[in-house]
């Protein structure tokens, strides 16, 4: 059965945060099963979004209509904040939504500011691109803030905006999408810029594809 991943789309979403998790999502290579996995967009209306990258992106669903029950997990991008306050409270509490239902929710850099305001993150270990910027929020979570590139507590994930390859990686490890020794090996060359990351994941291919002969 196909499993679903919502990406929350908004007018100034970075889109360069959550390019490697929503790509190797949707690319079913070295997936542990494939062509189980997609990814489909979110706003909070039906018109096109435009990146902060000035890319175009016309949603799938609004976000009155999507429910926890129909998806594996919520991913939350950054955005620049002050220009559309009302953004991230309406998807905070949509997370809260999906938290409470028990489905994961991954936010990274300015969606994690949403989550704190809505108290998401007052009694979970979480992170985001500084400790002082959370602060800024009035949350009470502060004694919870872990200085990492990104954070896994349960369901939520949170991550500084400038470590997107970490944010995957966390992605992906909880939605089980590839074997730990695959995801070690993307790592490896996502993340540390290390060849032999490339070599493993190639004859890992190869021998799936021998297999499967």
């Amino acid at each position: 059965m196909m499993k679903t991943v919502h990406m929350a789309v908004y007018d100034t979403f970075s889109d360069w945060e959550v390019g490697h998790a929503t790509a190797h999502i949707n690319r079913e290579l070295w997936h542990r099963e494939p062509g189980t996995w997609q990814v489909k967009t979110v706003a909070l209306g039906a018109e096109p979004i435009t990146s902060m990258g000035g890319m175009r992106v016309l949603p799938d669903l609004i976000l009155d209509d999507l429910k926890p029950a129909d998806s594996a997990m919520l991913i939350l991008p950054g955005l620049e904040n002050e220009q559309h306050p009302e953004t991230p409270a309406a998807f905070a509490r949509k997370a809260r939504e999906f938290l409470a239902a028990g489905v994961p929710v991954a936010a990274i850099c300015g969606a994690t500011f949403g989550l704190a305001q809505e108290g998401l993150l007052d009694g979970r270990r979480h992170t985001s691109n500084d400790a002082g910027y959370l602060a800024y929020s009035g949350y009470s979570g502060g004694e919870h803030y872990v200085r990492a590139p990104a954070v896994t507590d349960g369901d939520l994930i949170t991550a500084t905006g400038t470590r997107p390859v970490d944010f995957a990686r966390e992605i992906f490890a909880r939605l089980g999408i590839y074997e730990p020794h695959v995801l070690e090996s993307w790592y490896q060359l996502y993340g540390n810029n290390d060849p032999a990351g490339f070599y493993a994941l190639f004859e890992y291919e190869q021998q799936r594809a021998a297999a499967a002969q």
